[in-house]
């Protein structure tokens, strides 16, 4: 057997991925669940940190930086390995799914800061002057003036670094999760064939690239409101 004969038999066995099909369809409602934490958690926690950062504490700010560069400079594997193999040593235990969903949290954190503190510093002392002439005090004027201008420009660096992130969820399968790449694995494991791998691919195109149409249109309303 060669040629297309081969090429089908080998990655588009269709029996194989009928046997297969209910183990990466459950991978892939694992995988959705895993990307929506992270990105909820992750986006939440950045937008926090951003904004303690802006009430200007020296100290706390040493801390936030740090903090950032560190989660920003670290590989997410390495992340994951580590709070999955080491935190048992100090007595801590989490599931695979755990340890990669606060790793890829802290990482999505640290470059969502970033992302929300160059909006904030970009929308200009002006803005500042112009709440403290209304009569505004601090919150206020961050939190109503500041801050919409600040998240309408950094949607699309933040929509691409979330997308970007959640596709990190393939790391999963390192700690043994059942997402969509690691049930792939599982199954071609068991069959002998690299269909279900295929099929794995089929199932991320499938989750993200309505992800990616639906970040194009938030880009669109966001830098060009009105189309």
């Amino acid at each position: 057997m060669g040629g297309l004969d081969g090429f089908a038999f080998t990655f588009l066995n269709l029996k194989v991925m009928a046997t297969w099909l209910p183990k990466i369809a459950e991978g892939f409602v694992l995988t959705v669940l895993l990307a929506a934490l992270i990105v909820a958690a992750g986006l939440s926690l950045g937008l926090g940190l951003a904004v303690l950062r802006a009430f200007g504490l020296r100290v706390l700010n040493w801390g936030i930086v740090f903090v950032v560069d560190l989660f920003r400079a670290l590989p997410p594997l390495v992340i994951i390995v580590l709070l999955y193999f080491g935190l048992p040593g100090m007595g801590v235990s989490l599931s695979g799914f755990w340890a990669t969903w606060l790793s890829l949290t802290l990482v999505l954190a640290a470059f969502s800061e970033e992302i929300f503190w160059a909006g904030i510093t970009a929308t200009g002392r002006g803005q500042w002057d112009a709440g403290r002439a209304l009569g505004l005090r601090f919150l206020p004027i961050l939190f109503r003036i500041i801050l919409p201008q600040a998240v309408r420009m950094v949607v699309p660096p933040l929509t691409n670094r979330t997308i970007a992130i959640t596709k990190g969820t393939a790391l999963a399968s390192v700690v043994g999760v059942g997402e969509i790449l690691g049930s792939a694995q599982s199954a071609m494991a068991f069959s002998g064939n690299p269909s279900p791998l295929t099929l794995g691919a089929i199932a991320y195109a499938l989750l993200f690239l309505p992800v990616v149409g639906l970040g194009r249109w938030i880009e669109r309303r966001a830098v060009l409101p009105g189309r």
